[in-house]
């Protein structure tokens, strides 16, 4: 988890953040005339998009993230007008479970709208529906669970949401706002805002602006399968770094001065046959986690199997080429534990040997009759870079003068900066050691 940064924030807030905003703007200046044609549109046209677009993109979570929100909306203004107490014992209720069910979104895994998944959830909401159907009749008294103090009452007094619902409300908040921190997924920060536009929604209790609020959850979650989609199209789902489409685009809004550097993993092939795809995926991710981190305003981008391009605009060849060997280090200084290592070993010999095993058999047990180990490994990268020039004006020919250099970054030993040849003679590998 990298924490709160620039980025992190952006994407946060980008869009839900700002959609509910504007939602909160227009109810408590009343920039819209609340025309009640106007509102139910919204309302109603919120929820109908964002259902059709979870059933077509395939996201259970955000389908019946709408379908809770709108039958605990739609209870809540059924109630209202009906016998004294019944109306606030369905917002009560609604407090309770809106959270609880959000939070089983958050935590089960995505399977899709299948049968398989849509059965059990519908059975749960049509329970749900009883429940709250029951406990609101005029003949019934309404639980004392909903009225459950664990504070003074006086600390809530600004709210008409029992204390049960408040803390539910914070409890699911925060766990999907540790969610997003730790797998950034537009889905995680859409639940966490359409809970936060769903609340404020209770809270405005009924008519137009609580509608507003709850048709805006409904369009923060719509919102987030759109944004959900530019990911997968725009990132590596892996690796989470920028992917080819990306880098394309940013190749569009290149101009001179500029650098671009050409990465790859040294002996990824033969590791990957050594030690399984499993651990090379974990290669590529701690690799990957590096490049993005890479000094001097550069982008790094995943362009195909164990390929990564970075980019350093305003900058020329030998101003990126400190940061490059910086970075080259780090890699080759980093480690990860690879569990249950296989009996086989990858044997490289001369200035081919790379530093993969650092210390074997950190720990062993027999199971099944075959030997286990833990190995801490490390990996190392070899980096071409380019600049335009006389013989390499284009984007396109500078990419591919990084390619050689990376070439003969590799023929020299890997593990190495190597940059392209120019007219002034440079070319030759930077300092670095060899793997």
């Amino acid at each position: 988890m990298d924490g709160w940064n620039k980025a992190t924030l952006k994407t946060l807030f980008l869009p839900g953040g700002l959609l509910l905003a504007l939602a909160v703007l227009v109810v408590q200046a009343r920039l819209l005339p609340f025309a009640p044609s106007v509102i139910a549109f919204y309302y109603l046209a919120a929820f109908l998009a964002g259902a059709l677009l979870a059933w077509r993109f395939h996201s259970s979570r955000v389908l019946f993230a709408l379908v809770t929100l709108l039958l605990a909306h739609r209870a809540v203004e059924f109630f209202a007008p009906g016998p004294p107490g019944a109306g606030r014992t369905a917002l009560q209720i609604a407090a309770i479970l809106v959270p609880l069910n959000f939070l089983d979104f958050a935590l089960v895994r995505e399977r899709g709208v299948t049968l398989a998944a849509l059965v059990p959830r519908c059975g749960l909401l049509f329970l749900e529906s009883v429940f709250v159907a029951v406990l609101c009749r005029p003949e019934e008294t309404a639980p004392a669970f909903l009225h459950f103090a664990v504070f003074p009452q006086n600390w809530f007094a600004w709210s008409h949401i029992p204390q049960p619902g408040l803390i539910l409300f914070s409890a699911c908040g925060g766990i999907l706002l540790l969610r997003y921190l730790m797998y950034r997924k537009p889905v995680e920060s859409g639940l966490l805002w359409a809970l936060a536009a769903f609340f404020l929604g209770l809270q405005a209790g009924v008519g137009a602006a609580a509608r507003v609020y709850v048709g805006t959850a409904a369009l923060i979650l719509l919102t987030s399968i759109i944004e959900n989609s530019y990911v997968l199209a725009y990132h590596d789902e892996l690796t989470a770094l920028p992917a080819r489409r990306a880098f394309q685009d940013a190749l569009l809004h290149l101009e001179e001065p500029y650098a671009i550097a050409a990465v790859d993993i040294d002996h990824f092939k033969s590791f990957n046959d050594t030690y399984g795809h499993d651990t090379g995926d974990q290669v590529l991710r701690m690799v990957a986690t590096r490049l993005a981190r890479v000094t001097g305003g550069g982008q790094a981008f995943r362009v195909g199997g164990e390929e990564f391009t970075i980019l350093f605009p305003g900058k020329s060849m030998r101003d990126v080429v400190p940061h490059l060997e910086l970075l080259r280090s780090v890699i080759e200084e980093a480690s990860f534990l690879v569990r249950g290592g296989q009996e086989r070993r990858a044997n490289f010999s001369g200035p081919e040997r790379r530093r993969a095993t650092r210390r074997k058999a950190k720990t062993a047990s027999i199971r099944g009759g075959r030997s286990q180990s833990n190995e801490e490994l490390s990996v190392t990268v070899s980096i071409g870079v380019a600049e335009p020039s006389a013989k390499a004006k284009e984007i396109e020919q500078v990419i591919r003068e990084a390619d050689k250099a990376l070439y003969r970054a590799k023929q020299a030993g890997r593990n190495q900066v190597a940059t392209a040849i120019t007219s002034r003679g440079r070319g030759k590998p930077a300092a670095g050691r060899t793997a």
